[in-house]
Parts: structure tokens; sequence; C-alpha cells
């Protein structure tokens, strides 16, 4: 019988684009290979985290199902200047879905990276609570405020580093495996929606709450128009820095993923998104898994 290769995974941000994680995931395993390390940052944390907690499937269920007025409830919103939402209520939310561990009590290898805005810096977080880390990692400058984790302000790991791979450099795995969901703009790329007649349901919430801005603050009247060109320009950032890393820092196989497949806030195209990543592992990694 062959022995399965043992896998370390990067996960990237891009927000709805993390999706595609889990995807990749059911194809690695599908496939004969044993994730024994994950890193991840922002979505990838998250995605990560919980198939590190053993959940995955139960939180695929949960996201492919939810609807706009589920996910409008989950934003609780903050009434602080740096940031939209708090994040608290999306993740007691999970943490009631999949549980909660110490990230030293998983069966995998863990790290979640974040960013503390002060210093600059890079936190990698591999102990503690596993939803300190992901809130941590996923809080998205302007959208999340920042959360206060050992006494600090930090923020989304991808503003610094979108594609973690540097912590994996202890690993004693077969290969290391990257995802990068901030790669070049491919023409022509399309993602329908499940629901087709509906709009984004993150962006359909911050409509609504920008709306609410514009009736009392007239001059917030292209709230909607600078929100998309902040998300597009993140992208574009985050593309930027993540080619230098995979530069810098090689694993043996990347997956890109097209930046201009989604927007960050389309998680109402879930199904379509996790189908996209198990195709693109099955297009990029077979012919890898034949040779083996």
């Amino acid at each position: 019988m062959r022995r399965k290769k043992t896998v370390s995974l990067v996960l990237g941000s891009g927000g709805a684009r993390g999706l595609a994680h889990i995807g990749i995931i059911h194809w690695l395993e599908e496939n004969g290979y044993e994730i024994q390390s994950i890193t991840g940052c922002s979505m990838g944390a998250l995605v990560g985290g919980i198939y590190a907690i053993g959940k995955l499937d139960e939180f695929e269920e949960w996201v492919r199902a939810i609807t706009l007025p589920n996910m409008i409830s989950l934003l609780d919103f903050a009434m602080e200047s740096n940031g939209l939402f708090k994040g608290n209520k999306i993740i007691d939310t999970l943490k009631g879905l999949v549980g909660e561990k110490l990230i030293e009590e998983l069966d995998i290898s863990f790290t979640a990276v974040a960013t503390n805005i002060e210093s600059a810096k890079e936190v990698w977080i591999d102990e503690g609570p596993l939803f300190d880390a992901i809130h941590a990692s996923i809080s998205l400058p302007l959208f999340f405020t920042p959360f206060k984790f050992n006494g600090v302000d930090l923020v989304d790991g991808g503003i610094l580093n979108p594609v973690p791979i540097a912590p994996t450099f202890s690993d004693h795995t077969d290969i290391t495996i990257a995802v990068n969901l901030c790669g070049k703009p491919e023409k022509d790329v399309t993602l329908p929606s499940e629901k087709e007649d509906e709009s984004s349901i993150l962006s359909s919430a911050i409509s609504d709450f920008t709306g609410k801005i514009k009736s009392s603050f007239p001059r917030a009247k292209n709230g909607m128009k600078a929100r998309n060109i902040v998300l597009q320009s993140f992208d574009a950032m985050q593309g930027t820095i993540a080619r230098q890393k995979i530069a810098a820092y090689p694993p043996d196989h990347v997956l890109e993923i097209p930046r201009n497949l989604c927007m960050i806030l389309d998680f109402d195209k879930a199904a379509a998104l996790i189908q996209y990543g198990y195709d693109k592992a099955d297009t990029l990694l077979q012919p890898v898994f034949k040779k083996a």
C-alpha cells in the first residue's frame, strides 16, 4: 500500500475566494495526501482552523445553506470609527457550530498569521484559543474592528503576508502546497452565484448600513463606490505582496486563484467557489499525483 504523502498546506487570504480552500482540501484528502500542517491567513486561517479542529464538513454545510437574513443577523455593527463590524457574533456562531480548542491541542499543526498594526510586523499565532487566532487573522481593516490579542491590536494578516509560507519552514512533511487567492486576473473568468436574483450577502448588508449612513450624512452618498475601490485596492495590494512572498520562499506547488474570480464579500457563491477550488486542485495537482 502506497504511503500517503504528507503536506504542509498554506492557505492564503482573499475573502470569499477562501471558500475555494474547502474544495482543495477535499481533493487532497480524496487523492492520498495527508495534511499534517496548516498555516493560514484571514479566510485561510478560518477554513484551515476549522479543518484542524475536525469540523470542516459541518462548516461547509452551514456556509452552503446560509441565507441573507442569517448573515445580516451576524453583523454586529460597531459604533467606533475603526471598523464597521466587531466580528464577535460571527466568531461566537462558529464556536457554537464547531466548538473551541486550544491550538496546541489540535491533531494538526496550525498557525494563524495576523498583523500588528502599530509595529507593522507579522504575528504568528500557534498557541492559545483557536478562535482568538482566527478572529485576529480575519480582522479586515475598515470592515472589522481590530482584535485585541494579548493586549495588542491585531488586524488581517493579509496586510503584510497574504500567503504565509515561512511558518512551514520547520515542518517535516513531504511537500508544501500554497494557495494564493490573489492570483493574476484571468480574462472572461466567471463564477455564477447559486442565487442569481440575490446580490452578494455581505455586500447587501453593507449597502443597507451605508444607506443608513447616507440618510444621516449626505456626504457619504458615494460610500458604496468608495467601499468597492477600497476592496479592489486591497486585492491588488495583496496580489503584489503574494507574488513577492512566493518568489522569495517558493513552495513545492502553488495553486493560483484569480483575484477577479469574485469580490471579497461574495459569500453567497459558496457552492461554486468550493467546486472551483476542487477543480483547480484536480487540474494542477493530478499530474503530480500520478507521477508520485
